[in-house]
């Protein structure tokens, strides 16, 4: 069976996607509560750019992947008005159910299902923009899954993928102290759950950096690809235009 990484640790490729479930089944509760706390509440401002750099136009057709707790997906509602589209997916049930029902909660109801990155179920060129947020890193053949997005995209579309990257060198020894310190006793406090965390530091690590995604983007389809460095290099948002 093939193999790959879950964190820092060797498993087999169907192990990791039940592994990772877990990890997201036992943090969906606290998510939201967790990011804001382990980010300072900068995740709140690193969305907020993403929804800029989208650049959405009334009547856009828009996919948000990972979509999790829906916090993108309200965002981009707001910009597509009531004669586009938003449709909201993640492959895990649990987070996807927080989200659904914040959207409710807003008064927002959207397409919202469960679906696989890897295997897309839409048509071809069906999209003006696909959105993934700090999802990419926990999916197996990011290869695969970036060919998909492509896929789905108009020609002209965009790709916009919002993760953690790789630091700039000064901020590297400050980065992993409160990664493999901090952050697991931080989740251990607030979701009961120090495991999660510490394969969300491991999982970073195991990331393709800036210009290894950038690479990777092209290799899937994707003619322009960009990137832009927020917060010294912690998250970068990846902006691909399928030609």
């Amino acid at each position: 069976m093939t193999q790959t990484h879950f964190g820092f640790e060797t498993v087999d490729e169907a192990e990791k996607a039940k592994r990772v479930r877990g990890v997201f089944d036992s943090v969906a509760s606290k998510y939201d509560v967790m990011n804001d706390l382990m980010s300072v509440g900068l995740h709140r401002v690193w969305k907020a750019y993403t929804v800029t750099v989208a650049n959405l136009q009334e009547g856009d057709c828009v996919l948000d992947i990972a979509g999790g707790t829906g916090d993108l997906a309200l965002a981009f509602s707001k910009k597509v008005g009531k004669t586009g589209q938003v449709v909201h997916t993640d492959i895990n049930e649990a987070m996807l159910r927080v989200g659904r029902d914040r959207l409710l909660d807003a008064g927002v109801v959207l397409p919202t299902l469960v679906c696989d990155a890897e295997k897309l179920p839409f048509p071809d060129q069906y999209f003006d923009v696909v959105s993934v947020a700090f999802g990419l890193r926990n999916m197996t053949h990011k290869d695969a899954a970036l060919a998909e997005m492509c896929r789905v995209l108009k020609p002209g579309g965009k790709l916009l993928v919002l993760e953690f990257s790789k630091v700039a060198p000064p901020l590297e020894k400050l980065y992993d102290w409160y990664s493999f310190k901090v952050l697991p006793k931080l989740g251990q406090l607030v979701a009961g759950d120090a495991h999660s965390y510490q394969y969300l530091a491991e999982s970073i690590r195991m990331h393709p950096g800036q210009e290894e995604l950038k690479a990777l983007m092209h290799k899937s389809g994707f003619g322009h690809v960009d990137f832009h460095n927020m917060s010294g290099g912690v998250v970068a948002l990846h902006v691909g235009i399928k030609c």
